[in-house]
């Protein structure tokens, strides 16, 4: 299907749950995925660029902005992953058909969305941050041992 006819078809789609309602949304199905698939923007825009587009829905942990092999340039999309699985949600349904430097953006979710493989040329703490994000790891359970421990020492 042509691209711009898909996301005038997720638009719809989108317009049709806000006025009919309903329990269930067509996101639901990528609730396992924080991934999301940008393309249409200009060449131009380097991984910042559309960080700092993207971030406004949530922390970017991950971009791959896939380039030419030979030449290193944009090939005018990326696979980009977002630190909460709702963010893509918001970015799907507000980013996807606007204008940005005179060129349609095309944002949909991905369900199955793998990091590039290895690569040979890659030193370990690119291969480690391709693989896991650059977000910090939330502390849940050292934040309760600490408050635990307050409890304790108030008592």
């Amino acid at each position: 299907m042509n691209p711009l006819t898909n996301m005038k078809n997720v638009l719809k789609l989108s317009e049709h749950e806000l006025q009919h309602g309903g329990k269930k949304s067509w996101h639901d199905m990528y609730r396992d995925s924080a991934w999301i698939f940008v393309a249409g923007f200009p060449y131009t825009l380097s991984e910042g660029d559309l960080i700092c587009v993207f971030s406004q829905y949530g922390e970017v942990v991950n971009i791959n902005l896939v380039r030419d092999s030979k030449t290193g340039k944009s090939k005018g999309f990326c696979f980009l992953c977002y630190e909460d699985q709702r963010s893509t949600v918001l970015a799907v349904d507000n980013l996807n058909g606007i204008k940005i430097i005179d060129r349609t953006l095309r944002v949909d979710h991905v369900a199955d969305y793998k990091p590039p493989k290895e690569n040979e040329k890659m030193d370990e703490e690119t291969l480690r941050l391709y693989m896991e994000g650059c977000a910090p790891k939330p502390q849940l359970q050292q934040v309760k041992t600490e408050k635990s421990k307050e409890r304790k020492n108030y008592k």
